[in-house]
């Protein structure tokens, strides 16, 4: 077995978390702040890969948890008015970014869910946690089916592996909108500065937004910049972006690297193919982190009159489930 390879409980600052540990890498998890992975670090490199608050901001982290670690979004992004129609029942949720009217980032991220097991084993270091939702739980009046939501993450020598799992147990359709608003140091190594980052993104055409963040329902032609985020890369601070993407793929991958040219490092994060948009966000082009986000579905998707597929609507029927994986890890320049 891998020399450090534990998984045990232990405070993150002053928050109870599961620790995985194995070879250089350690992570954390936070059950009750709605399972945010809020670590991932390679100890013998000093790397730093998510952005995590410090003691002194944890209060102001609980309130609001969606820019530190991997936060999950269900649904994610924004719905007009808090409301949308979907399979004949309308969904209603409070309007909780009210100078735009919209709902924002579901409820999940922010709700405590139940650590089902946590374990090492010959291969891996793992936490396993899930969400059920039935009618006594509060979600339940916003999104009122019964189904569960698992997250398991894995450390072993391949990186971090995320596996998300949406298990519709109730005896209606219902609708699986998911993603996560993941937030990446760049840099994130001891030493470097922003100048040494460069990022490339498996992008196809981005979405066309109103004055309130939503889509419109057609796209905007990529500029130069944007073309360069598909191709040689460019620095993650290029400019303001809070920016909505169709996905592609590249050689079988969904896929966001981003290059620290001073350590001659790449941080790779696979997102599953099942992520048909991406989200990036840099906070108005501010160096230290920004989060490119893989997501299943179109902002805002069941009131944009447009196929389905193109928008990522999942429909989840009675006992089905809706599973995807990503993959975090570090690849060294050849």
């Amino acid at each position: 077995m891998t020399k450090q390879a534990q998984a045990f409980r232990q405070p993150f600052h002053d928050e109870e978390a599961i620790w995985l540990q194995w070879g250089p890498y350690e992570a954390a998890v936070l059950p009750h702040v709605g399972a945010n992975l809020i670590a991932f670090r390679d100890t013998v490199r000093q790397y730093t890969i998510l952005r995590e608050p410090a003691a002194d901001e944890m209060d102001a982290f609980r309130a609001s948890p969606g820019v530190h670690g991997i936060p999950i979004l269900f649904p994610p992004n924004r719905y007009d008015n808090g409301t949308f129609t979907w399979n004949g029942r309308t969904y209603t949720f409070p309007v909780n970014e009210v100078a735009r009217g919209n709902h924002l980032h579901g409820f999940f991220h922010t709700a405590a869910w139940q650590v089902d097991d946590y374990c090492t084993n010959h291969t891996e270091s793992y936490v396993s946690l899930s969400i059920a939702i039935d009618e006594s739980h509060p979600i339940y009046r916003y999104l009122p089916h019964q189904f569960t939501l698992r997250l398991r993450y894995s450390l072993s020598d391949q990186g971090l592996l995320q596996h998300v799992m949406v298990h519709n147990s109730g005896e209606e359709a219902m609708p699986c909108m998911l993603a996560f608003h993941t937030a990446i140091n760049a840099p994130f190594a001891t030493g470097s500065t922003p100048e040494d980052c460069r990022f490339t993104m498996t992008i196809d055409k981005r979405w066309e937004m109103n004055e309130r963040m939503l889509p419109t329902g057609g796209y905007l032609p990529l500029s130069d910049e944007e073309q360069a985020m598909r191709t040689t890369g460019l620095s993650p601070y290029w400019a303001p972006m809070d920016n909505h993407y169709s996905s592609a793929t590249k050689n079988g991958r969904n896929v966001m690297e981003l290059t620290d040219a001073r350590e001659g490092v790449t941080l790779v994060y696979d997102a599953g193919t099942a992520y048909k948009q991406w989200m990036i966000w840099n906070n108005e082009a501010t160096p230290g982190f920004f989060c490119p986000e893989p997501q299943l579905n179109l902002v805002n998707a069941p009131n944009v009159k447009l196929p389905a597929e193109e928008i990522g609507l999942v429909t989840l029927e009675p006992g089905a489930i809706w599973e995807e994986t990503s993959r975090i890890y570090l690849r060294e320049r050849r």
